[in-house]
């Protein structure tokens, strides 16, 4: 018995076919794309997965980071995974619900999930305010960013509206990435 006809069938009726699946490879908010932060320094660090799943004009995402780069720390009182260099770049995931989607031009919940905070390595315990935001654009048919800085201290109470990132454009600012460890950030 032939099984490639009813192969070809069942991709079929599941919507799907290989020629298909091989267009959407090119899309940046289309299936699964490594999360790379990068150094000014050429530094590359895969700290992870996203995939994305178009659904009309928003796209729903499931992140995942990769911990074999990173370290446990533990500072003031919460225990955190940092990424070692220069500075230490601890992830502080989003803690609250929030939808997982994105579009081609909003990237808020995404970069939710992807806050850092940076210390030097002899300082004492957390400093929150020294928090990392990745302000992200699609450009070459990648997910590009660069660090904005933000207060972390914000994210210590649920916000009011749930459904709305709580850093938006008046919460963040530039910072000149030149100093920090990993101030880039490449989807692809």
């Amino acid at each position: 018995m032939n099984l490639l006809p009813l192969a070809t069938l069942l991709l079929t009726l599941a919507g799907l076919s290989l020629p298909m699946a091989s267009a959407h490879s090119d899309d940046p908010l289309s299936g699964e794309k490594r999360i790379i932060l990068k150094g000014n320094k050429g530094e590359q660090l895969n700290i992870g997965s996203v995939t994305f799943v178009p659904k009309g004009k928003t796209v729903s995402y499931t992140i995942t980071i990769d911990h074999t780069h990173f370290t446990d720390y533990f500072l003031s009182m919460k225990e955190m995974k940092c990424l070692e260099g220069p500075e230490l770049w601890c992830h502080l995931p989003y803690p609250y619900e929030q939808p997982r989607t994105v579009s081609a031009d909003n990237f808020s919940w995404l970069a939710h999930d992807l806050l850092f905070m940076y210390k030097k390595k002899g300082e004492f315990g957390a400093n929150f305010w020294n928090g990392i935001y990745y302000q992200m654009k699609i450009e070459n048919g990648r997910i590009l960013g660069v660090a904005q800085a933000v207060d972390l201290n914000q994210l210590a109470a649920p916000p009011d509206d749930l459904s709305t990132p709580p850093f938006g454009e008046f919460e963040r600012t530039d910072i000149e990435p030149q100093p920090r460890f990993l101030p880039f950030v490449e989807i692809r």
